[in-house]
C-alpha cells in the first residue's frame, strides 16, 4: 500500500492502564495501515484489545506510546480539544447500543453534530432531510428512540454519524443488538457507503458480518495476530 493511499497508520501503539497497583497492557505495540476507501473488520476474543484500538483510532483515547497518523498527521499527542475537533470533522461513529439521546426526536438526534459544526438552520434542515431519506426514515423524524425498533434506531445513529460527511466511519459491533434481518439492512447501508468511497473500520464478533468487509484484522492479547 503506497503512502498516498494510507488514511490510518499506527506505529508501535501501546496502551497501558493502571489498575490499582498493577499495569494492564491493552495494546502491545500494534502497527497497521488502512487505505483510503477500505472496508476493514477488526476481530478477536474478549479482552484482545479491540475496543481500545477503536477508541484510539477514533481519537476517543490516546496511546501510552507509539504514533498514530490520521491522513498523514500524527495525532497521538494532541490535546483533548484538538482531538475533539478531529472527531467532529474526520470521524463518524456507530455503536452497538446506538447511543441516541432518549429525549430527542430522530430529527434532533441527527442534528446534534451539525449544531457543533456551526451550520446554519437552512443547511441543517437540508442535510438532515437528505440523511433521513438515505436511511429510509424521513417519515419517522418526529419519533423518539423508544418509539423505534432496534434496526430503526441504528439507522438513525448511522444518519447522525454521517451528518458532517466524515471520510472515516467507525462501527463498533453495529449489528450486535439487532435481529438478522435488521443486521443485514445495516450492513447493506454500510456497503453502499463503502462503494461511495467511505473508509469503514468495523469491530465485530460475527464472521458472517465480517465477510461484508474486504479485509479482516485479528487481534489477540493486544497484538495483531
Amino acid at each position: 500500500m503506497s503512502k498516498a493511499e494510507t488514511i490510518i497508520e499506527l506505529r508501535g501503539i501501546k496502551k497501558v492502564y493502571q489498575m490499582g497497583g498493577h499495569a494492564l497492557e491493552a495494546l502491545s505495540g500494534v502497527s497497521l495501515e488502512i487505505g483510503r476507501g477500505e472496508f476493514v473488520s477488526v476481530m478477536g476474543p474478549s479482552g484482545s484489545g479491540k475496543s481500545t484500538l477503536m477508541n484510539i483510532i477514533g481519537c476517543l483515547d490516546t496511546p501510552t506510546s507509539g504514533e498514530y497518523y490520521l491522513e498523514g498527521k500524527n495525532v497521538a499527542g494532541l490535546t483533548f480539544d484538538q482531538l475533539s475537533s478531529i472527531r467532529n470533522q474526520k470521524l463518524g461513529f456507530v455503536f452497538q447500543n446506538f447511543n441516541l439521546l432518549t429525549y430527542a426526536t430522530a430529527w434532533e438526534n441527527v442534528e446534534v453534530p451539525l449544531l457543533f459544526n456551526g451550520k446554519n438552520a437552512r443547511r441543517r434542515r437540508q442535510r438532515i432531510t437528505e440523511l433521513l431519506e438515505a436511511v429510509g426514515l424521513l417519515d419517522w423524524k418526529e419519533h423518539r428512540p423508544s418509539e423505534l425498533s432496534g434496526g430503526e434506531q441504528q439507522r438513525i445513529a448511522l444518519a447522525r454519524a454521517l451528518a458532517n460527511d466524515p471520510p472515516i466511519l467507525l462501527a463498533d459491533e453495529p449489528t450486535g443488538n439487532l435481529d438478522s434481518k435488521s443486521g443485514e439492512d445495516i450492513m447493506g447501508l454500510l456497503g453502499g457507503l463503502w462503494k461511495e468511497g467511505r473508509t469503514i473500520v468495523m469491530v465485530t464478533h460475527d464472521d458472517r458480518i465480517a465477510a461484508h468487509s474486504e479485509r479482516t484484522i485479528r487481534l489477540f492479547d493486544g497484538q495483531v495476530a
